[in-house]
């Protein structure tokens, strides 16, 4: 058996239909599930909302392919969401991680380095904006009682 386990290396990220090979790319969910407290003692909690986001970093090769979506769409702000899939397997080992809905918005038009030395790079953030939110391996985050009517 492999000792050999995932890195960013053994990731491909498809970004709806473009297979997009980014710098770095991260993700947070925030959940604001909060305890609820009788005198100052924990008694239970309530459920509260949830959002997920993030950025990709891209050399301008990957950002290229962004642009030419936004072209066809008649600009950036009219580009479709996406869903985002990152995924990744070693012989020991894979994951799946699934957001869905992603808004993608230009956070930094461009990062250059006058003395050189590093790709020209750009930067995305990402708004998860579906009820199916996101997925693990499979495994919505979201209970189905959380998105009740909303999904068809």
């Amino acid at each position: 058996m492999s000792n050999k386990r995932l890195s960013a290396q053994n990731f491909d990220i498809m970004v709806g239909d473009l297979l997009v090979h980014v710098e770095t790319m991260s993700a947070q969910i925030t959940d604001n599930r909060q305890p609820t407290f009788i005198r100052g003692v924990p008694d239970g909690y309530v459920d509260g909302d949830v959002a997920c986001a993030g950025d990709i970093e891209l050399d301008s090769k990957n950002f290229n392919l962004f642009t030419d979506v936004a072209r066809s769409n008649g600009s950036w702000r009219a580009m479709p969401t996406f869903d985002i899939i990152y995924s990744g397997v070693t012989i020991s080992d894979k994951q799946k991680i699934e957001m869905f809905g992603c808004l993608i918005n230009i956070t930094d038009l461009l990062n250059n380095d006058a003395k050189g030395g590093e790709k020209s790079k750009h930067k995305l953030s990402f708004a998860v904006t579906s009820p199916d939110f996101v997925r693990l391996n499979g495994v919505p985050y979201l209970d189905a009682d959380d998105t009740r009517a909303l999904l068809a």
